[in-house]
């Protein structure tokens, strides 16, 4: 239940086409985009690195390196399928990754699914390690990172749907569309849930590798959206706001 939580915030966002009948203006996608920011950088911080250092202060002064390690392999491989995977940012002119054929539609799902990859492999290591007893990761601890993406996965919803309806596809479509760029995060989840015997070892390494994949999409793809152009302070506020409200339910939860 917990794996479908940021899944369903996603899809309710996406539902927000069948009720608004124009786009977010640029003050509120900033807005937006700083605020899911904060989330997953205070996430990456509270729920993973954290965590992954506390279960290897057996290594007294090295209880760093596995978190290190496992940072740099998750902004390695993020930087890996950027590269490869066709994608086209909200707002941008200009594809990225390998020239593609593709529908400018198709390539904006795909980058918001790369974009939800990290958050959806952060939530399955934190209730892998809940599930397998790890003393670091309690069952609040796993909820609220649970809720805090599923809060900044609504406005993604909404953020990819509604552009896609403007474009000329169908309401139901363009739900559909917002739907499936999200379900990588549950999927992936699963799979990491089910290998749990077999990761509980690399735990620490597993949860900052995904810390390093969602900072990843954050520096790349989020904070260059967020302050572009006028409007900018917003986006800070909200990254802020995003910041202090994970932070608070990982504690409050945890």
């Amino acid at each position: 239940m917990g794996i479908l939580i940021p899944f369903a915030g996603t899809s309710l966002g996406a539902g927000c086409v069948f009720f608004m009948k124009k786009q977010f203006g640029e003050k509120i996608q900033k807005s937006l985009t700083g605020f899911a920011s904060g989330v997953m950088v205070a996430a990456s911080i509270w729920s993973l690195i954290i965590p992954a250092m506390e279960q290897t202060k057996n290594l007294g002064k090295l209880s760093f390196l596995p978190a290190f390690i496992g940072f740099w392999a998750g902004i390695l491989f993020l930087l890996l399928l950027d590269s490869v995977i066709p994608h086209l940012h909200l707002n941008a002119e200009k594809s990225e990754g390998p020239s593609s054929k593709l529908k400018r539609a198709t390539m904006m799902v795909l980058a918001v699914t790369l974009h939800n990859i990290p958050e959806g492999m952060a939530v399955g290591v934190v209730y892998a390690g809940f599930i397998s007893g790890n003393s670091t990761i309690s069952a609040g601890g796993a909820l609220a990172l649970a809720i805090g993406i599923a809060i900044q996965n609504f406005p993604e919803g909404a953020i990819i749907s509604m552009p896609l309806c403007a474009e000329g596809k169908s309401k139901p479509k363009a739900f559909l569309d917002g739907v499936l760029s999200g379900a990588v995060e549950p999927v992936g989840a699963f799979l990491t849930i089910l290998a749990a015997g077999l990761i509980i070892p690399a735990m620490p390494y597993l949860l900052s590798f995904a810390a390093g994949a969602m900072m990843y999409v954050v520096v790349e793809e989020l904070i260059p959206e967020m302050s572009s152009g006028e409007h900018s302070n917003i986006g800070v506020v909200m990254f802020a706001v995003g910041f202090t409200l994970m932070m608070a339910l990982d504690v409050a939860l945890g």
